[in-house]
């Protein structure tokens, strides 16, 4: 039996020993485990009609790449977001990054895995969450993209890998930067670490804005040996906003 299947089994039973309770609304989850109720995850809002590159959200009927990654491919090869940075979505995140709440995390997580294979993305070989500069680790007490990623490999199967890659400095706040002070920002401030990177990555963040960070992220991967780097967030940015990474 796979392990994603023992994975499930033990999910149901759990959700029959410890009813799920939302972690929003503090009603009765989703069974058989999910901590979020049907009606608080109808309030999210979903990222239906997006770019394939970056996950931008576009137009219904338009082109499938949006006008930036039209004139300049990314590094990245391709971007999944199944969900917009909106409320209530954006409380949950910073209700998870900034105030501890891991229980939301595991949520988010499981939430993403289900969006992949809803979406039937192309799995990769391992996951790779986006690494955290020390300092703000240690303040932080954890690496939200980890917290994400551990989910999001049980679902499905997928090893998670925090070797491949490490932050070489710290960089300033990427919320406070436009999109081409990022860039500039994070130059060289990651490093491959392991010898030989896999050939299909899958990184794994909260939230993608520019795509400043995942696109360095990507460079140095690729140098490194990786043939596909794919990027999987739990939410999209609105152009409209500023934020985050």
């Amino acid at each position: 039996m796979r392990y994603a299947e023992v994975h499930n089994w033990l999910r149901i039973v759990q959700g029959w020993l410890l009813p799920p309770r939302c972690v929003q609304c503090g009603g009765t989850g989703r069974p058989p485990a999910l901590d979020l109720c049907r009606y608080c995850e109808e309030d999210l809002v979903a990222n239906l009609t997006a770019c394939r590159g970056c996950a931008t959200p576009l137009p219904v009927g338009g082109d499938e790449r949006c006008g930036g990654c039209l004139r300049s491919a990314r590094t990245f090869d391709a971007a999944f977001a199944p969900y917009l940075y909106e409320y209530p979505m954006d409380r949950l995140i910073q209700r998870f990054k900034y105030q501890g709440e891991l229980a939301v995390g595991r949520v988010l997580g499981e939430l993403l895995a289900s969006a992949v294979a809803a979406r039937g993305c192309e799995l990769p070989q391992v996951l790779v969450p986006v690494p955290l500069a020390r300092a703000k680790q240690r303040m932080r007490g954890f690496n939200q993209a980890l917290e994400l990623a551990r989910p999001l490999g049980r679902a499905l199967s997928l090893p998670v890998r925090m070797d491949l890659c490490a932050r070489s400095r710290a960089t300033a706040d990427q919320a406070t930067l436009g999109a081409r002070a990022r860039r500039r920002n994070l130059r060289g401030a990651f490093v491959a670490v392991a010898s030989e990177a896999a050939q299909r990555i899958a990184l794994v963040d909260d939230v993608l804005t520019t795509g400043s960070t995942c696109e360095e992220l990507a460079r140095v991967l690729k140098r490194a040996g990786a043939e596909r780097v794919d990027v999987w967030v739990v939410a999209r940015a609105s152009p409209r906003r500023r934020g985050f990474h």
